[in-house]
């Protein structure tokens, strides 16, 4: 849920709570639910429980070193160090994206559901641009459109190439510059696919001409990169757990040698230890090869963490953009204070 929604559930469970009378036994990963719902906590890890005391207690001063490490992994820090010189990699005007409202027995198009207005935006390599904002706001179709995967208006010029000019057949060289990693793993690895062949699916689209064995052997370097063992390319999806298959996903966008990647909330399917994990590789890929991430969430204390300008979108207009720190310490829109109440 996003943030919104989620502050939206969790007061109508307090006023059903305190209304019926009843007992609440919330399962969670999101400690920062845990202080806002719970009177009692029971930390679990392997099976047992490490630590149990009333939530005040456990979450000022807790005692187990595993509660202390579940605490610890709150995302924090800074973005990477960015080279304010650079010429943008990215630069986005005007973009839109709209779909047609059909009706009637020959489906003649009456109207246009417009679901992004106007965006526009200039990322340079080795910068993150965030996009949050509540379910259905054009987050995910902003990324869809940035890649050239689903029609749009306005200009996106990558590289100093006008990506809306490419039909398809001139879009293929661009590909592996700008990759994915999405929401899910388990929904985006092939389960009747082993790891090695996951990943080298790119190679065999866009370097046909790369033996088998020099394909492996990348696999093995990227997995060794993003902290996978490579003796477990063999091995599938199920076999791993899901930060490890979300390590798999990087790896699979990794191995083309991108400039851009979207991530379309890479990390909240993942407990926060694992989520902080997560965004550390990201950081390190990001600076180790000037990445330049287009970051989806509606988790803001993982956007302050990583990006370094945030886009706030509502229905699909531009709320509020600007560099991430000013957005988020003093922000000039109602609705972005809202967004940041409510976190």
């Amino acid at each position: 849920l996003d943030v919104t929604v989620q502050a939206q559930i969790l007061q109508l469970l307090r006023e059903l709570r305190d209304e019926l009378n009843m007992s609440l036994l919330f399962i969670t990963h999101n400690l920062s639910i845990v202080k806002k719902l719970a009177d009692a906590v029971a930390v679990m890890q392997n099976g047992r429980c490490v630590e149990q005391n009333r939530a005040s207690a456990l979450l000022s001063a807790p005692q187990h070193p595993y509660t202390q490490r579940l605490l610890d992994s709150e995302p924090a820090g800074d973005p990477v160090p960015l080279n304010a010189d650079s010429a943008p990699l990215l630069r986005v005007e005007r973009l839109s994206v709209s779909f047609p409202i059909r009706k009637g027995i020959l489906r003649r198009v009456v109207d246009h559901n417009h679901v992004l207005k106007d965006m526009s935006f200039a990322l340079r390599p080795g910068e993150s641009l965030g996009l949050v904002g509540e379910s259905g706001s054009g987050k995910s179709t902003t990324g869809l459109a940035l890649l050239r995967l689903i029609a749009s208006q306005g200009s996106i010029v990558f590289d100093g190439m006008p990506l809306q000019n490419l039909n398809r057949r001139m879009m293929l060289p661009v590909r592996p510059r700008m990759q994915v990693v999405f929401q899910d793993p388990n929904s985006s690895l092939n389960p009747r696919l082993s790891v090695l062949q996951i990943i080298e699916e790119g190679l065999r689209v866009h370097q046909p001409t790369m033996t088998a064995q020099q394909r492996e052997i990348d696999v093995m370097r990227v997995m060794a990169e993003v902290g996978l063992d490579p003796e477990t390319r063999h091995r599938y999806p199920a076999e791993f757990s899901g930060g490890q298959r979300q390590r798999i996903a990087i790896a699979r966008a990794l191995i083309l040698k991108p400039e851009l990647i979207v991530l379309d909330e890479p990390t909240s399917s993942l407990d926060r230890t694992v989520q902080a994990q997560i965004l550390a590789l990201l950081k390190g890929l990001q600076e180790k090869h000037r990445l330049a991430y287009i970051f989806i969430s509606h988790d803001l204390q993982v956007v302050r963490a990583l990006c370094h300008q945030v886009v706030v979108l509502r229905q699909g207009e531009v709320v509020e953009q600007g560099e991430c720190q000013r957005v988020f310490t003093a922000p000039t829109q109602d609705y972005t204070r809202q967004l940041l109440s409510a976190d």
